[in-house]
This record gives C-alpha cells, structure tokens and sequence, in this order.
C-alpha cells in the first residue's frame, strides 16, 4: 500500500521543506521507496534534492496543467535514493490556470494513480498557504504532517490549519486524517518550548510524534550543498533526529496495516 503525506501548515517558516526533504531521504534510507513531489512555486524541495529547477524540462506545472504525465516529470534526487516531481516559477501560474478547469481539485490525485504500484511514500511539500495547490495536495493525501514550532504563533497558526483540514475531510476528502504532528526547530532549554509542547500532547496525545527535531547548524547549511542532512552529515543532530523520524512513521503505518 501506498501511504500519501501533504507536509502542511499554513504558517511559513516551520521547516515544511525541511521536513519533506529530510524524511523523504531517511524514508529512502530504510529501503523504502520514495517520490517527493514540490507544490512550492518557490522550488526550494526540488534545489534541496540537488535537482536545478531552472534546468528541469518537465515540473509539476505541466503535470497539472498539461498534458504531462507525473512520470514523465518526476526525476531522480541526484545523489539520494528517492525521485522527485519538481517545481519552480511556473507553478505560481498554475492556480491562475486551474481555476478554468474542470476537477481542478483532483487533478494530482488524477496523476498520482498510475505510480502508486512504485512506492511505499508519497510525501507533498505545501506552500505556506490555502490556495488551489495545497487543497490538491490534501485532496490527494491520505493523512497530514505537520511540522510546527513550539511557539505561541505556531498555536495561532495551527488552529486555523484545523479549520482547513476540517473542510476537506467535510468535502472533497473524508478519508483525510491527522497523521502526526512534528515539533521542528526544537529547543529543551527554553521554557516555552516546554509549555508549548505540554499543551501539544494534552491535545493530540499519540498523534504527536515522539521525535523531535532539534535546531541544527547542519540542518541549516544542508541546502546549500543541494543535499539532505543525511548526505551532508549523517552523524549530525539533524540526521539522527530525522532518522528518528522515519522509524516511527514507518512503525505508525505498519500498525495500521
């Protein structure tokens, strides 16, 4: 069986792209078989991956616009052992375009069938916002992560991300569910993290994943070299963790079986 993530949450700047790029290799490192799909105009999962968006002959643009297929478009990470659809600057068209078609919420669903037979995970990086992209990602997944920090605003942002999925599972997706939350940039020493985290697990209990994400230089420095932190340092705080990660999702989805 195929499993289909959206990594969301409506507040920018929670380590989405991180996350997606990161477990998508720690996935891959435990033999799973891996697409990352970038639903980001701004591209930066498809330059993480070591993949050149300005280079890219097909991206999801086509995918979801065109005629392209999703097989046609999706690419090998260069150095990682997982494939990726990429995005770049045309996709900001995309919403424009889709909005004159018909289905237009199900359009990757649509595209995403002919591959499920080829991987274990599917994982879709967000934008930072409700729009037409991010409701074909939630359309098309099965459950949710959600990367949030352990702050007051992330709270704020994460109600209003409850209302979102709400609507969906009340509309075009019954089937979508919370599949975790992920505490991302993850500071012990500091007194709201622990608040914020306290309040996280009396409210969503198991669905708050155990692993923690800490702040790491080298989660920082990674993209930079187009790679995952796995690749980058595989012995750095940020690799464990993410590694970490995946353990526990893949021991999620086995018990759901």
């Amino acid at each position: 069986m195929t499993h289909i993530f959206a990594i969301a949450n409506q507040k920018g700047g929670v380590g989405k792209t991180t996350t997606a790029v990161n477990l998508a290799a720690s996935l891959a490192a435990t033999k799973r078989r891996v697409l990352l799909i970038d639903l980001d105009p701004q591209g930066n999962a498809t330059m993480g991956c070591g993949v050149d968006k300005y280079e890219v002959e097909r991206s999801m643009y086509d995918v979801l616009v065109s005629n392209c297929s999703a097989g046609q478009a999706r690419t090998p990470a260069a150095e990682a052992k997982f494939d990726v659809l990429p995005a770049n600057g045309d996709l900001t068209a995309a919403e424009v375009e889709l909005m004159e078609v018909s289905g237009r919420e199900q359009r990757l669903s649509n595209a995403l069938m002919p591959l499920l037979p080829e991987y274990d995970y599917i994982l879709i990086d967000c934008p930072p916002s409700l729009n037409m992209l991010t409701l074909n990602a939630l359309v098309a997944a099965q459950g949710i992560l959600i990367p949030m920090q352990c702050e007051y605003y992330a709270l704020e942002g994460l109600s209003a991300l409850m209302q979102t999925i709400s609507s969906i599972q009340s509309g075009p997706n019954p089937q979508l569910e919370i599949t975790g939350l992920i505490r991302t940039m993850y500071d012990p020493r500091n007194s709201l993290t622990k608040d914020v985290s306290e309040q996280l697990t009396n409210h969503f209990g198991d669905k708050l994943f155990t692993s923690v994400i800490p702040r790491n230089v080298r989660l920082a420095e990674a993209p930079s070299h187009g790679l995952p932190v796995l690749l980058y340092d595989k012995a750095s705080k940020g690799a464990l963790a993410y590694l970490a990660l995946a353990g526990e999702l893949n021991r999620r989805m086995k018990a759901t079986r």
